[in-house]
């Protein structure tokens, strides 16, 4: 029988049943992890991707009403109410048995238990826990495409919006270009939501943020004892997006090695986890991004052309916010009433709406975004004032040319500027994380 990929946490105090336990279930699920004391279960949480628990009810000697079962019950659900518990005594109080039940217990369990029993349990709780994870991500995902609004008058996004429509429900692998803030990861999320894949996982992973030393680790996962602080298998972001989509955003950031580790990855549809010889089979779809100009990279040579045809299946550029100027009314009034929500501030009335179409937005939809959200909770009897010359990544800082990476390195200095250095600071004007900051100041020699 082939093993599960699933992880097992057994929690007691009896290094009896823990043994005897790990060993039994290590032959059916391919991760066992065994602890003796119901306080390391928060810290073995944090670090592992447990899919089902087994948890003893009493821990104490003398104890044995089995509150304790139920007080950690109620801990693991404040964590993740996602993970089934199966709780495990040696006394079957029938009362007792119903209250963990009421209280949210997948299952209950009597020791000395029957194997047999004990991996129908267990089996039918991974189950449990696979479709639970599943509804959360799809929830997560409807409750994320509702913080944006997708409507536009402009009619370079009604074409593109028109050829995502085409697109979404095939598995093409798609190549989304466009400027910092225009929106790749929203309409990303947009495929995935009109894709057949729309029930199973959206993974976004930020290739721009990962060092070169964590790619492999972060991407493919690793065995245990791979390395120095591997303790466990884990399986990497790509693994558990099986089954639905990855979005791969800033792929023009990747240095060649990395490049043909994608490539390999994107043609096999299989990968191999760090310290394993075993190949993985996967069924995904793919989705690329980034604000560099991929043609005039490989032309470079700093951009595998190979690579370059095998992402761009269709390649939809998305128009930045100064080329569809009809849509600032649109989404202003929809991130006011966000924000307005957010900060309980109500009837908010724009002072100088008429300046935002004399406005270049460098930063795009983020930028506007960003410039609302500080104008409502600065804002001062009902009124909202869109300071936009203050920006740090303002056209008035003297933006002459229209090449891409001149305007995205002008932009990044004048920012380090206007906060001295402060990365932090910086790294949140200009909608970047602190990771993919240092990085373009490496790239840029800053």
């Amino acid at each position: 029988m082939r093993k599960k990929e699933a992880t097992i946490l057994i929690v007691d105090d009896d290094e009896d049943i823990l043994f005897s336990a790990r060993v039994w279930l290590k032959k059916f699920f391919e991760e066992v992890i065994t602890i003796n004391s119901p306080k390391k279960i928060i810290p073995t949480l944090n670090e592992n991707n447990v899919d089902v628990i087994l948890l003893d009810m009493n821990f104490r000697r003398g104890f044995e009403d089995g509150k304790e079962g139920l007080y950690w019950l109620k801990e693991i659900q404040e964590i993740n109410k996602n993970i089934p518990v199966i709780l495990m005594t040696a006394y079957g109080e029938v009362e007792l048995a119903v209250e963990a039940l009421k209280k949210g217990a997948t299952d209950f369990i009597l020791k000395p238990w029957n194997n047999e029993k004990l991996y129908a349990s267990v089996n039918l709780a991974v189950d449990i826990s696979r479709k639970n994870k599943k509804l959360q991500q799809w929830e997560n995902l409807q409750t994320s495409l509702t913080e944006y609004n997708l409507e536009t008058k402009s009619p370079k996004m009604q074409d593109v919006m028109k050829t995502l429509k085409k697109v979404s429900p095939t598995d093409a692998n798609i190549l989304l270009l466009g400027e910092n803030g225009t929106g790749k990861f929203v309409l990303a999320e947009y495929i995935h939501k009109n894709s057949k894949r729309n029930n199973e996982p959206f993974v976004h992973i930020d290739l721009g943020s990962l060092s070169e030393n964590l790619f492999e680790a972060e991407l493919f996962g690793y065995a245990k004892g791979a390395f120095t602080d591997a303790k466990n298998d884990k399986a990497g972001k790509i693994e558990n997006a099986n089954g639905g989509t990855v979005f791969l955003d800033e792929i023009g950031n990747l240095s060649p090695q990395l490049q043909q580790k994608i490539l390999t990855l994107i043609q096999t549809k299989k990968l191999t986890r760090i310290g394993e010889n075993k190949e993985r089979f996967l069924d995904i779809r793919f989705i690329f991004a980034t604000n560099a100009d991929l043609k005039k990279l490989f032309n470079e040579g700093k951009f595998r052309e190979d690579l370059y045809y095998r992402i761009n299946t269709v390649e939809i550029e998305i128009p930045p916010l100064r080329e569809r100027k009809e849509d600032l009314q649109n989404l202003s009034e929809f991130f006011i009433q966000k924000y307005q929500k957010k900060y309980a501030k109500d009837n908010l009335e724009f002072e100088n709406f008429e300046e935002l179409n004399n406005y270049h937005f460098p930063g795009n939809i983020r930028e506007l975004e960003h410039s609302i959200e500080r104008a409502i909770i600065l804002s001062e009897d009902g009124k909202i004032n869109l300071a936009l010359q203050n920006n740090p990544i303002s056209a008035s800082e003297n933006l002459t040319s229209l090449n891409l990476e001149e305007m995205e390195e002008k932009m990044i200095a004048n920012a380090l500027k206007k906060y001295k250095g402060n990365i932090s600071l910086a790294s949140e004007a200009l909608g970047l994380t602190r990771a993919s900051l240092y990085r373009r100041m490496e790239k840029f020699g800053l």
